[in-house]
């Protein structure tokens, strides 16, 4: 930020309270300063237009067009929206690397300040030489990796899914993985360090099966689930039977809640229960740093319980949307009348906005097939936000371009995802 000067500016804006904040499109701080001002004003633009504010008055007389145009201008805005959305997205993930590296480094030299003060009372030992040894060869390694992804996001890149969330499973599966490479690289340095084969020997056998067996049956079990999590959705995707929506840039939430951002209980469990195992797991190995982790087979038995309560959870997740009835839209003193060319049809059902899909552009990418014609559901507005499109209903016109007679109705979602056809009768 060094290059912006204060004086005429024009990428410095000041606030009413005096604080400068900068504008320019080059760094992360303008393109996220430019985000939160467009969809501050596209918010006021929306409740204005739901108040009937800004409307031409050559459309007045008609409700359709009047509400066609609203749309209209609704969806031009929210794209721009999304484009700066998106641009905020892929520089805060840019600019993530270094902050990951920056608390790789932090997390080493806690350990260095931990191993100082346990080493107060019983002294120095070869253990913590090796614990030290071991976290700064896996922050080296870990930053190298850091530098190779930095537009993916630096260390964050490998847990990182597809639809560009923080993956739950990828991130317990290399949390144990981590702690599996560190207790190695520990037991390798002191290897090393010590002079008598009697004590080689002894570490050698820190590695044996029947010491490490939990931990080994942990690290395969999550390093599996992360794997099976991966088919299950990518099938269920390409089934049709659940709806992804790309989110704009991964953030923490994403561990603990779905795609809309609700809290869901198998994340939640899966989470606090592998954190407890590798915390515990952590404290095992700094009390014995001679040997892998013993986990406790109990231990164990609840973090399998976990997993598979979660990969339960992963696969009861979604659906396919639905259509359950559609009706003719009435307004207060319309006459009732079968649908006619013209008219608004109500359609209800289910699923008709997946999760992750609530932004205005994503809402406006919903679409209705009514026989051959395909009609993009109306963005309308309320003051904050929109009664249409929603989850479970829809209203959208019957296009004069629809032939009278027995058509079918069909919704497809923002996620590319096609009901069942519904048939109606449209009268002349």
């Amino acid at each position: 930020m060094g290059g912006h000067g204060r004086g005429a500016d024009s990428a410095w804006e000041d606030r009413s309270g005096g604080d400068a904040v900068c504008r320019c499109e080059n760094c992360p701080h303008g393109v996220r300063e430019g985000y939160r001002v467009a969809l501050a004003a596209f918010e006021r633009r929306r409740d204005a237009l739901a108040a009937g504010d800004g409307v031409p008055v050559g459309l007045a007389h008609s409700a359709g067009a009047s509400r066609q145009w609203v749309s209209d201008e609704l969806t031009q805005a929210a794209r721009e929206v999304a484009e700066r959305g998106r641009a905020e997205g892929d520089a805060w993930v840019t600019n993530l690397w270094r902050r990951t590296v920056a608390a790789v480094w932090a997390a080493v030299g806690v350990l260095l300040l931990v191993e100082l003060l346990t080493a107060l009372g019983s002294g120095w030992s070869v253990g913590r030489t090796a614990g030290l040894v071991a976290g700064s060869v896996s922050a080296v390694l870990l930053s190298a990796a850091a530098w190779l992804h930095r537009r993916r996001g630096g260390v964050l890149a490998p847990v990182i899914g597809e639809d560009n969330r923080l993956s739950t499973s990828r991130a317990v599966a290399a949390a144990w993985v981590l702690l599996s490479v560190f207790s190695v690289l520990v037991l390798a340095v002191q290897l090393a360090a010590v002079p008598g084969p009697d004590e080689r020997r002894a570490l050698l056998a820190g590695l044996d099966l029947a010491r490490g067996a939990g931990v080994v049956t942990v690290l395969a079990l999550t390093c599996a689930v992360a794997v099976v999590v991966r088919r299950t959705v990518t099938v269920r995707v390409h089934a049709r039977r659940l709806q992804k929506v790309r989110a704009d840039r991964p953030r923490a939430a994403d561990l603990l809640t779905d795609d809309a951002g609700r809290g869901a209980f198998s994340d939640v469990q899966y989470v606090v229960i592998s954190a407890v195992a590798v915390v515990f797991a952590a404290v095992r190995l700094a009390r014995q740093p001679d040997q892998l982790p013993d986990l406790p087979w109990g231990l164990t038995l609840l973090v399998v319980v976990s997993a598979a309560t979660y990969l339960a959870g992963k696969y009861a997740e979604g659906g396919r949307p639905v259509v359950l009835s559609v009706v003719r839209a009435r307004e207060m003193g319309d006459l009732h009348a079968p649908i006619r060319t013209g008219d608004d049809i109500e359609i209800r059902g289910a699923g008709f906005v997946p999760a992750g899909a609530q932004a205005p552009d994503r809402l406006a990418r919903v679409v209705v097939r009514i026989g051959t014609v395909h009609v993009h559901a109306p963005l309308i507005p309320v003051t904050g936000g929109f009664t249409s499109p929603a989850d479970t209903v829809l209203t959208v016109p019957v296009p004069v371009e629809v032939e009278p007679g027995r058509v079918e109705v069909q919704v497809v979602t923002a996620a590319g995802v096609e009901t069942n056809r519904y048939p109606i009768d449209v009268a002349e």
